[in-house]
């Protein structure tokens, strides 16, 4: 039997026994189950991953069961493994592995705790069942499963109204991606007469330059179909403009952040235009929007990064501005760049969501920056695993030597030069401005979280931890009065804690990803001459744009780490040379800094264009037709009807027997003439 079966149905398994069993086997077997399997898989990911590394593995497909037979529609459930399948294998596994472990710490008051590692063990299932699809209907099962894990988990806290609203808007925004992508399928199905994905790929350089009717025009046929299949891929990865629940998603439990909106369902979108890219290839017009959208993405979210003060919102812009890079790689053709970004971006983004819920821990969940500060003593060992991170995500490094980021989004920024095209040098330019804007805010939140003065004491959080403490010496933190170390000025008396091991371990292992993927694997991934044997056709390659990407000009390889020291110059001397430079750009540039805080008034503007017409539509045919037709001419008119009735033939009920023979004869003499009437 192929470790690929167990690698996608344990989760399953484990999903199951938590989620219905949890009331009989406990939240301890539950956290047991559903993180050994996970931990299982990944120990099966890793071996099938450096198979194909060391040119071992063959592309294979795992039957599972004869699924749908419908007419000329053949769906057979198979599971495919590859190389690009290895890579999100190991992704998907390690990653929500992790969050698992993680999740023992940071969850551990909470009543819930089986229905909540059945829902992340459910998550991983839908996943992996998107990465191994051997067809788009098998594809759009995990597609939709994602959709529904991430419904469930963001909405897991469901007594607050903010997550309930937060899941309902992840849920509708990515319905409207989801009908594209369901078109595309339609689409893809009407012109090949198949939805298997390998004999879609096979005939799709065929059909480049052939037309198809569309909304009573005629289209390119590969334009159009790939179009609506990124449709798709801007719901689920959170690109411009189906980008608004993402931020928003943040009010589920910090686990839940790193491993839904960070490492893996919104890469979902970033793999399926990787996986169909022969037929992107064959769709020219497709491929540069997908450029723009990536390239504007990517600097839009950056933008608003630098003025988010919750340090989860910040990690979550990070997120979308991350995926602006993978999209408009793949847009230009690098799409073992794209694929090499979101394999380190799955490293170190999943370490910063960690760290943060670290410090959040340690908060007491106070998750304002503006209430932190001189964290780097207190809790030491997140700071440093916080600080490989953000080394890693705004790509420091030498020639040679580097972190995570410094390989993967370097090499996404000198291949958008080089592909020449007017998309790829915009989207070179607009990538470079992102790096000095991630640099940027992600300094800004290491310099506000752990450097300057304490700012607790003003945290309405650390105040009601402070009173719990007061009243119950025994609670979580501890008397801080007993605490040997000196309190700092500003906190109030509250002395923050490191984390448990259960959320320390993790973030360690994570560091160690951030620190060492770029270095160790940017070969097989981008390199011209290795690169190719790796991937085999997994994706469409081009040795040629990868040639050019290594000969690109030193000021274009120097550019990323120009721009990222300059970012880092300009947080340290807004927050720690000058702290009040800040607020001094603000009061220079209020109305700026109200339209990026403002994330460019996006929600506002599909509250004005979308929200109220379907709210004032709703209403008027809840009022007008619902109650004022539908119930008044229908049941309530009838039951009026029945009561006008009953009280005339309340009158005739006179009790006196004269009255009902004159009744009965007046009918009798109806009668009689109707039927002289119509017999005549």
């Amino acid at each position: 039997m192929h470790p690929i079966l167990f690698i996608v149905f344990l989760p399953l398994a484990a999903a199951l026994i938590a989620g219905l069993g949890g009331p009989w086997i406990g939240k301890t077997a539950a956290k047991l189950i559903t993180t050994g399997a996970l931990f299982a898989g990944a120990l099966l990911s890793w071996p099938i991953f450096f198979e194909y590394i060391a040119g071992n593995g063959q592309p294979m497909v795992v039957p599972v069961l004869d699924w749908i037979h419908s007419g000329t529609m053949t769906v057979d459930w198979a599971l495919r493994v590859d190389s690009l399948t290895a890579v999100m294998l190991v992704v998907v596994t390690t990653v929500s592995s992790l969050v698992h472990l993680y999740s023992w710490g940071y969850m551990e008051e909470d009543p819930g705790q089986a229905r909540f590692f059945a829902y992340l063990s459910l998550f991983s299932f839908a996943m992996l069942m998107l990465v191994t699809a051997d067809s788009l209907i098998q594809m759009f099962f995990g597609w939709e499963g994602v959709g529904l894990a991430s419904y469930l988990l963001i909405g897991f806290w469901y007594y607050k109204p903010s997550a309930n609203a937060a899941a309902l808007k992840a849920f509708v925004v990515n319905r409207v991606g989801d009908f594209g992508f369901s078109l595309g399928i339609f689409g893809t199905f009407l012109v090949f007469g198949t939805v298997s994905i390998p004999a879609i790929l096979g005939a799709a350089p065929g059909m480049a330059g052939s037309t198809i009717g569309f909304a009573g025009m005629r289209v390119d046929t590969m334009t159009l179909l790939c179009l609506l299949l990124f449709v798709g891929a801007m719901g689920k990865s959170a690109q411009l403009p189906l980008h608004t629940w993402l931020p928003d998603a943040m009010e589920g439990p910090t686990p839940v952040s790193a491993l839904i909106h960070a490492a893996t369902m919104v890469t979902a979108g970033v793999f399926m235009v990787c996986r169909l890219s022969p037929m992107f290839e064959a769709a020219p017009i497709a491929m540069n929007v997908v450029t723009w959208v990536g390239a504007i993405t990517c600097i839009f979210a950056a933008t608003i990064g630098c003025a988010q003060n919750d340090i989860k919102r910040v990690i979550a812009y990070s997120t979308c501005s991350q995926l602006g890079y993978m999209f408009f790689a793949a847009g230009v053709g690098a799409y073992g760049a794209a694929m090499f970004h979101l394999f380190t971006h799955a490293f170190f983004k999943a370490l910063l969501f960690l760290g943060a819920g670290s410090v959040i821990h340690a908060m007491h969940h106070e998750q304002d920056m503006r209430y932190y500060g001189a964290l780097r003593k207190e809790i030491p060992i997140t700071f440093w695993v916080m600080v490989i991170g953000t080394l890693a995500i705004t790509g420091v490094g030498l020639p040679g030597l580097g972190f995570a980021g410094f390989w993967s989004k370097d090499a996404i920024i000198e291949s958008a030069w080089a592909s020449g095209s007017v998309a790829g040098t915009m989207a070179f330019w607009l990538g470079v401005l992102a790096a000095l804007l991630t640099s940027f805010y992600s300094w800004r939140l290491i310099f506000l979280t752990f450097y300057g003065d304490a700012r607790w004491a003003a945290s309405e959080h650390i105040q009601h931890a402070l009173h719990r403490e007061h009243d119950d010496p025994g609670e979580e933190h501890g008397d801080s009065a007993h605490d040997p170390r000196p309190v700092p000025t500003g906190t109030g008396g509250y002395h923050p804690h490191e984390s448990p091991l259960t959320i320390l371990v993790p973030i360690a292992l994570l560091a160690l990803g951030a620190l060492a993927a770029g270095q160790l694997f940017h070969n097989i991934f981008v390199d011209a001459e290795r690169a190719p044997e790796f991937w085999r056709q997994s994706i469409a390659f081009s040795q040629h744009l990868a040639h050019a990407a290594h000969e690109a000009p030193l000021w274009v390889k120097l550019s990323p780490t120009i721009v990222m020291l300059i970012g880092l110059w300009i947080a340290w001397n807004n927050y720690i040379r000058r702290p009040g430079a800040a607020d001094a750009f603000v009061g220079y540039f209020p109305g700026v800094y109200r339209f990026v805080a403002n994330k460019w008034y996006f929600d506002e503007l599909y509250d004005v264009i979308f929200v109220r017409p379907a709210l004032w539509l709703g209403r008027l045919f809840w009022r007008g037709g619902d109650e004022g037709t539908i119930d008044r001419f229908g049941p309530h008119g009838f039951a009026y009807a029945v009561g006008i009735g009953n009280r005339i033939a309340y009158r005739f009920q006179s009790g006196y027997l004269y009255s009902y023979a004159l009744v009965m004869l007046l009918g009798l003499i109806g009668a009689a003439s109707w039927a002289i009437w119509w017999a005549q």
